[in-house]
């Protein structure tokens, strides 16, 4: 009685709110509380309960649907990962990798990437070559320039297309984009004098490589002179080359080892295997004028297991062979048709891929042609300056005289142009 009392008293002095009826609990029944009495009466409530909807109302939490690429996207901003215990865990990503992916997605539209940080470029590079990005036939070739034409060397310093006719023949424009190349390997690919990618060669972008390797690819006097032109007229083009490889190339005479002689940095040199008639001469001329030594062991330095793809660009060449590779795979469904033509008595043309093969005839004939320029040991031992004085002084004056003679006679070598070398000069 004395809870009820003041209740009704509670009630009684804030009558000016509308409260409405109260229900009590008490003992497991519902008691309601008449404010105007102010006693508690036993009932059962009447009223329907309250309801926010409707009967039958149903919702369903969904995303955009008018954009699945995007709903795709966003589910990429989360991590998930197990626990020990076996729980699933979530954590959203960093706004480096999100910006990151959408540069990505997007590397074709990019103006430029000069000045850009190379470490986070780097980044930016691996995280298109996942994507997949550079193996697009348009957007991928403007993407590669973007980087080469920005980094150089560090999107690819050594390139290795040996026996990769296939690679060459679709990619060429993605080749020849790559700039500051050190090492390139070219061999066993059937190129040709005519070939764009050796005219590419005496371009300014591919001056720094240092190691070509030509071996097996069908070249003639004429391709050497073409190639050798930049270099004995300008001083421009392949003038900072190492080591040379033109064996197996059994077109290669006499005539066109006169013009690798103009490579004055030449430290090895291979023409084993070429039509020389008269190898003697040869290795006389070769010793004289570029100071190259006859090797007879072979040099490690024509070991083509040295020369690899190294750089950024690296798993793209993979990417772009296996694409390759999977263009000739459905060729192998044709043994229905070859079995059709066994019925009806045909031949079917076996077309046998192209291996890099010594030519046997050749290599017997010429032998192993291999040259490389001796290193000076320097005398560590101490001189009278007395003694030496007189016959130092002798000895430089008769070098210095065959210096001026031999670059007399240099220049008057060079000065003699053919007809078909201006031809050359004027398309540069």
């Amino acid at each position: 009685q004395s809870w009820s009392r003041g209740m009704s008293y509670c009630l009684h002095s804030e009558s000016h709110w509308d409260t409405g009826p109260i229900y009590v609990r008490e003992n497991g029944k519902l008691h309601v509380v008449n404010q105007g009495a102010g006693d508690i009466q036993n009932v059962t409530p009447k009223t329907r309960p309250f309801r926010l909807f409707s009967r039958g109302f149903s919702v369903e939490l969904c995303m955009n649907r008018e954009d699945d690429s995007a709903r795709r996207q966003r589910t990429d901003h989360f991590i998930f990962t197990y626990t020990k215990e076996g729980n699933l865990r979530y954590s959203a990503k960093s706004l480096f990798s999100l910006v990151l992916g959408y540069i990505s997605d997007n590397v074709d539209h990019i103006d430029s990437l000069i000045g850009f940080p190379e470490q986070i470029a780097e980044k930016l590079f691996s995280a298109a070559e996942a994507r997949q990005k550079f193996t697009e036939p348009v957007t991928g070739l403007r993407a590669l320039q973007k980087f080469t034409e920005a980094y150089g060397n560090l999107v690819l310093c050594s390139l290795c297309l040996r026996n990769r006719y296939l690679v060459i023949s679709e990619k060429l424009e993605e080749i020849k984009s790559f700039r500051e190349l050190t090492c390139l390997d070219l061999s066993c690919c059937k190129l040709g004098d005519e070939h764009e990618l050796l005219e590419h060669l005496t371009k300014e972008a591919l001056s720094s490589v240092k190691r070509l390797l030509l071996k097996d690819n069908s070249l003639s006097d004429a391709g050497l002179r073409r190639m050798t032109a930049p270099v004995r007229v300008l001083k421009k083009g392949l003038e900072n080359l190492l080591v040379l490889d033109l064996s197996c190339n059994p077109k290669i005479t006499d005539v066109g080892i006169g013009y690798l002689l103009s490579f004055k940095k030449l430290n090895c040199l291979d023409i084993s295997g070429t039509g020389l008639k008269d190898v003697n001469a040869v290795i006389k001329r070769i010793q004289m004028q570029i100071g190259l030594v006859h090797s007879k062991v072979p040099l490690k330095e024509f070991d083509h297991s040295n020369c690899k793809t190294e750089g950024w660009a690296e798993q793209t060449v993979l990417q772009w062979e296996q694409a390759v590779m999977e263009a000739i795979k459905p060729q192998d469904n044709l043994r229905s048709r070859t079995a059709a033509l066994h019925f009806y008595g045909k031949t079917h043309r076996i077309e046998e891929v192209v291996k890099c093969r010594l030519v046997e005839a050749e290599t017997k004939a010429s032998g192993n042609l291999q040259f490389y320029k001796e290193k000076v040991q320097n005398c560590h031992l101490a001189l009278k300056k007395e003694v030496a004085g007189s016959h130092e002084l002798k000895n430089n004056k008769k070098r210095a005289l065959a210096e001026q003679e031999r670059e007399r006679t240099s220049k008057q070598k060079h000065l003699c142009l053919t007809v078909e070398d201006w031809d050359l000069l004027n398309t540069y």
